[in-house]
């Protein structure tokens, strides 16, 4: 995609730290001028200040786009700022979660364009998923440009309803920490079993990011490659009888987690 929007209007990035630091990572690789871009963050790493784009500068009058990337509490205190931005030709993109589509048309102006994004962790490593919904103020061509910057970290889904929102930070947001704990758990397990604990979290660690490859590259569903991997009567019959028992089982307790983290994104919305 070309960033030639960017490159004449500049853009602005509120918000510099790991997420917002992986974002202007693969924005720089995927060729936008570093002094196209207008970063505001009263912390900066040794790694941004070295970028060559602008640092707690001028801003832009009419940037081609404003990301929100500081964490959710700061947002009060950040949107202010750029109130003179809204209700014009600057699109803003939102990655911070909890904050509703109608909170930022207050903030910001009810003509302003505005995207909610959901990216997750993976995006420091550019494998991260971002979902998307905009106002009735977002054009064609303005979901594009978010996507075709957003796609720097990753893969994009677009949603129909911001509604969805909440099952999205619940589900992907959320997501990675529930299987750094499941690395957790089995490492422990191999412990218990009579591994060294060192050789247990290899063996743990190395065994999900295998999974997750396969599952990357195969056309297979998850359940089909279940199947693949599972002799009947074998070892892994077996486990597999304690993880998908109805009632106590990976399944039920997945779908409490997840209940539980979108009740919890609908509360911060308040």
């Amino acid at each position: 995609m070309e960033f030639d929007q960017i490159a004449r209007n500049g853009m602005v990035l509120l918000g510099c730290g790991k997420m917002g630091s992986a974002m202007l990572a693969g924005w720089l690789a995927r060729g936008v001028p570093a002094k196209s871009v207008h970063i505001i963050d009263p912390n900066p790493s040794d790694w941004v200040r070295n970028t060559g784009a602008h640092l707690n500068g001028e801003l832009p009058a009419t940037p081609a786009v404003a990301i929100l990337a500081v964490k959710p509490q700061m947002m009060g205190d950040a949107l202010p700022g750029l109130q003179a931005l809204g209700n014009g030709t600057t699109l803003f993109i939102s990655i911070a979660a909890g904050t509703s589509l109608a909170r930022f048309s207050q903030a910001l102006g009810h003509d302003t364009p505005i995207i909610r994004a959901m990216p997750n962790t993976p995006a420091a490593v550019g494998c991260g998923i971002t979902a998307l919904i905009g106002n009735d103020k977002v054009s064609p061509a303005h979901m594009e440009l978010a996507e075709g910057l957003l796609a720097a970290v990753g893969a994009t889904v677009r949603l129909e309803d911001e509604s969805q929102m909440d099952a999205v930070t619940a589900l992907s947001g959320s997501g990675p920490a529930y299987v750094f704990h499941m690395i957790e758990a089995m490492a422990q397990a191999g412990t218990d079993a009579g591994l060294a604990p060192d050789l247990a979290m290899q063996l743990a660690r190395a065994t999900v990011i295998g999974a997750g490859q396969l599952a990357a590259g195969a056309d297979e569903t998850a359940e089909q490659l279940r199947i693949n991997v599972t002799s009947p009567k074998g070892t892994t019959a077996a486990a597999l009888e304690v993880l998908m028992d109805a009632d106590t089982g990976l399944s039920p307790l997945m779908a409490r987690a997840v209940a539980a983290a979108a009740a919890r994104s609908r509360e911060l919305a308040q």
